[in-house]
């Protein structure tokens, strides 16, 4: 159900009067029968659950008492289309479009009977605790406006992925990589697919849901296939490295969470041996080398990497980053599982794949890891850095920093300097600003006075949610097509398609270098990134190539686009 705007409904129902439009349904519309309400309850945790809860806001707003202001009709053609609500001028979607400026996808394939079982599940959550204002909480973190100062950039059409969906989004799109000595270019689709490109056209490679038999791609976010990893030596040995979603329980996890706690998904680390890289279609053996329990369907391991500076002989080499976010527990009430070395959710691990002196032994955990020597034998010895709501995306600059990008919560997206052994904070901070983790954790306060006692490292860039939802990880440009790039990190926002870059100069921890904003063109017009998609969710990722030069892709029509120049250049 749900990504980021069934939220909407409840958020602006408190917010703005709609009641006379939009009345709650007389309790003789809604289906009160018991199998009609576990039906719907499955539905509800299968596609709705990794965004709300009926505790508090989460991705969205908690959903008790929506069947009160809204209904049964209105919901269901919401959930069914929310565009189509918008197109035909209604006046409710509009300003749920309006106040969070991104479109739920639709959910037609949603039966009528179906939606009234999920919408019976919502009824029986009826009461919403009135919640007062804190007069300590922050109400606008960071006032002063990103400044659009950047250059425009023309886009230049590089490949469409195939539909791996009939209805929008068409793709989940998500990662794009070169790689090995010819720089093969290798594209993911969340819904189970690689692509490889081979001999001038876009083949299906590799096929996640014919190799796992229990893949899954639900409920949608960030699920799926999460991430891919060529190891250094792929053109020797074959080897590379995926991580997917399987169901709740499938196998027993070497990272467990307590069976009294809500289990949605398990993600899944696998190293594959490729018998033959060069050929157009992947044929090899495969085993699992880790797997770990997830509250929810969100902030799951969405990726993993090797540096790419690292040559042999050096204590990166050969050794795999994953970044693992915190499941979801902190908003549906278990912060107690992140932010500690017993546990591995929120943090990024590293390990050498090649290794076998894990507990499970199926891997190694390298010597030079912070807490590998840490006396308490529930250290989790992969640890690399720990405190991350959901570090999505990372990689390496020329000069050797790790920048990681992690989503935020209440109100901050962030660029960390990742620090072999560090603390970054969450849940007990967002951003430069602190955190109720056994409370509201959709406020944020003033650091207090003692904060340095604490040792956390804080982010060297960040926005908040004025500007965007969700930040993208990019790149530092190392390109030669766009001047003005130039020694800058490129990153953006998720759901907006909006587009920022900071100066790497700039970036230190706790230095909040200055974010700008850029923009691009196609066939010389100038254009947002919703305009080029035609739709009010972007899901814009990014990639580099050898060269330097980087791309931008957009999930809902699974188009990527090769920055190819820069057409006009404002003051920097």
């Amino acid at each position: 159900m749900p990504t980021y705007a069934l939220r909407n409904i409840l958020i602006v129902i408190v917010s703005i009067s709609i009641c006379s439009c939009n009345p709650g349904g007389s309790h003789e519309d809604f289906l009160t029968d018991s199998s009609s309400i576990v039906a719907g309850r499955d539905l509800f945790i299968q596609n709705c659950s990794g965004c709300h809860n009926f505790k508090q806001r989460g991705i969205g707003p908690d959903l008790s008492g929506i069947t009160q202001t809204d209904s049964l009709g209105w919901l269901k053609n919401f959930i069914r289309s929310p565009k189509a609500l918008v197109d035909a001028g209604d006046e409710h979607a509009k300003d749920l479009l309006d106040d969070y400026h991104t479109m739920m996808p639709s959910f037609a394939g949603f039966s009528d009977k179906e939606l009234e079982r999920l919408i019976a599940y919502l009824h029986t959550h009826k009461g919403r605790p009135e919640e007062k204002e804190d007069p300590l909480a922050v109400k606008d973190p960071i006032p002063e406006k990103i400044l659009s100062s950047g250059p425009t950039v023309s886009l230049e059409p590089f490949l469409q992925l195939p539909y791996s969906n009939e209805k929008e989004p068409h793709t989940r799109l998500s990662q794009i990589e070169w790689t090995g000595r010819e720089k093969t270019l290798f594209v993911l689709d969340q819904n189970g697919q690689m692509y490889k490109l081979f001999q001038g056209g876009l083949i299906r490679w590799f096929d996640m849901r014919r190799l796992k038999s229990r893949f899954i791609s639900q409920p949608g976010l960030a699920t799926g296939f999460g991430s891919f990893a060529f190891h250094p030596e792929y053109e020797r040995n074959g080897i590379f490295y995926t991580t997917h979603c399987e169901p709740a329980h499938s196998q027993k996890a070497d990272f467990a969470i307590p069976d009294t706690i809500h289990q949605t998904l398990q993600w899944v680390l696998c190293e594959w041996k490729n018998q033959h890289p060069e050929d157009s279609v992947f044929e090899g053996t495969s085993r699992e080398l880790m797997r770990l329990d997830m509250v929810k369907g969100i902030h799951g391991v969405q990726e993993i990497a090797f540096n790419p500076l690292a040559v042999p002989g050096s204590e990166d080499y050969g050794l795999l980053y994953i970044g693992v976010g915190d499941g979801g527990s902190v908003e549906d009430g278990f912060p107690f599982l992140t932010h500690h070395p017993d546990h591995p959710w929120g943090t990024i691990l590293r390990i050498n794949p090649l290794g076998k002196n894990s507990l499970n032994g199926q891997y190694g955990i390298p010597s030079g890891n912070p807490f590998v020597n840490n006396p308490d034998s529930n250290t989790v010895r992969e640890i690399y850095a720990v405190g991350f709501r959901n570090p999505n995306r990372f990689n390496w600059t020329t000069d050797g920093q790790m920048l990681v990008t992690n989503i935020g919560q209440a109100e901050i997206e962030a660029i960390d300097i990742v620090y072999k052994g560090r603390d970054y904070g969450w849940p007990d901070r967002e951003g430069n600003f602190l955190l109720h983790p056994e409370g509201n954790i959709n406020r944020i306060y003033q650091l207090p006075e003692n904060d340095s006692i604490y040792h956390y490292v804080y982010p060297a860039a960040e926005f908040d949610h004025d500007e965007g939802k969700a930040i993208a990880g990019g790149f530092e440009y190392t390109g030669k097509a766009i001047a003005a790039f130039r020694g800058k990190y490129i990153f953006g926002d998720i759901p907006g398609g909006r587009l920022f870059y900071v100066s790497l100069k700039n970036l230190k921890p706790g230095g909040m270098a200055p974010v700008k904003e850029w923009f691009v063109s196609l066939h010389g017009k100038k254009m947002s990134l919703k305009e080029l998609c035609r739709n009010d969710r972007v899901d814009l990722r990014f990639a580099r190539d050898d060269q330097g030069e980087l791309y931008i892709s957009t999930k809902a029509d699974g188009k990527i686009y090769r920055l190819a120049g820069q057409e006009t250049v404002t003051s920097q």
